[in-house]
């Protein structure tokens, strides 16, 4: 939430607006080079996380990035 209120007032200074649409956890793991999506926000609720590591994927395509809907 804390991130998201930040990012929000920043953005509204420059007169737009967001919404967040879920939340959830990275487990990163560098020295084995991958990253895992999992969990949910209590406040926002969970994310789909099927776009989040989409979105990593294409950022670090040497990595083995994956998800799963449980854990918090």
């Amino acid at each position: 939430a804390d991130i998201y209120e930040r990012t929000a007032r920043e953005l509204a200074q420059q007169g737009l607006g967001c919404e967040c649409l879920g939340g959830g956890r990275l487990s990163h793991r560098p020295e084995e080079r991958k990253i895992h999506v999992y969990g949910y926000s209590v406040g926002f609720g969970r994310a789909d996380h099927s776009v989040t590591t989409e979105k990593l994927k294409a950022e670090y395509p040497d990595y083995e990035i994956t998800w799963a809907d449980e854990g918090y």
